[in-house]
């Protein structure tokens, strides 16, 4: 990997008061017996007005010369640099931070259901020479490698396990782990990930309708589960009561009876209705 190397440079302004000590010279050796020295200022002071340039907060420019990577001046202001540099080769980087959201992309998770997936790319430029020279276009290699990243990520993981970090339930881990693997995939062109965010998680429409309908079916089936745990907790501590307080000594054949009606009402999606038996227990 390419390091970078802070140029130097001159004040453009100092610059530009010498050149109206040198412009004052040939003016005045026009009229004397070297007119020949005139010129040469003259053609020296229009050379040095291609070293001129401005670099404003948040920008930075990479200088070459002659194919030669020279530095990287990063400081704002206005500067002059060899003149001989600027037709070389004098790029404008932004080291400013910037957002990718990109569009959302179709993948399939680790049991192989098509999900729709994006995410947000928070990023600044921190190595200008790697950025210039590691690779073709910075700014298009990031789009790319974001989308292959975020297609391999998204294929490690499940949309929704409760048993194991999923795309749906474990948000904070998935966009560590993006950011990790982008990280890696970023070095070649000098780019630094600040942050990742996942912006958009749904399944495919072509399955959106029947995994609703399974959520749904996991969800009934679970609320049903903790109803008969609660039931069953209750039945046993309404046995244990009648039993210790000696309300009513009950046979096995009627605590058997009694524990039914139990989980019925407790157990049951509707209201129950009460039977009212006028006769004796056994009749």
């Amino acid at each position: 990997m390419k390091s970078e190397i802070k140029a130097g440079s001159l004040s453009g302004w100092l610059v530009v008061v010498v050149m109206g000590i040198m412009g004052i010279l040939a003016i005045i050796g026009m009229g004397s017996d070297y007119p020949f020295s005139s010129t040469i200022l003259m053609l020296a002071g229009l050379i040095m007005l291609a070293g001129f340039f401005i670099i404003e907060p948040g920008e930075s420019r990479v200088l070459t010369m002659f194919g030669t990577y020279v530095g990287t001046i990063s400081e704002p202001g206005f500067h002059w640099v060899n003149p001989l540099i600027i037709p070389a080769g004098c790029k404008r980087l932004s080291l400013r931070i910037r957002n990718f959201d990109g569009e959302a992309i179709k993948v399939n998770d680790c049991k192989g259901n098509p999900v729709e997936i994006s995410a947000v790319v928070v990023w600044k430029v921190e190595n200008t020479a790697q950025a210039t020279f590691g690779v073709d276009d910075y700014e298009k290699y990031v789009h790319i490698q974001m989308d292959a990243a975020l297609r391999h990520t998204a294929s490690l993981y499940p949309y929704d396990d409760e048993s194991s970090p999923s795309l749906r339930g474990s948000q904070e881990e998935i966009s560590q782990a993006l950011q990790t693997e982008l990280t890696e995939r970023f070095l070649n062109a000098g780019v630094k990930v600040l942050e990742v965010r996942i912006s958009h998680l749904a399944y495919a429409p072509e399955i959106a309708a029947t995994m609703l309908r399974r959520q749904q079916a996991e969800a009934v089936i679970q609320a049903r589960k903790k109803i008969v745990e609660g039931a069953v907790g209750m039945v046993e501590m309404a046995l244990s009561e009648l039993a210790k307080k000696g309300v009513v000594d009950l046979d096995p054949e009627r605590k058997a009876s009694m524990v039914q009606n139990l989980m019925v009402v407790l157990c049951s999606d509707k209201d129950t209705q009460p039977v009212i038996n006028a006769g004796t227990m056994y009749h």
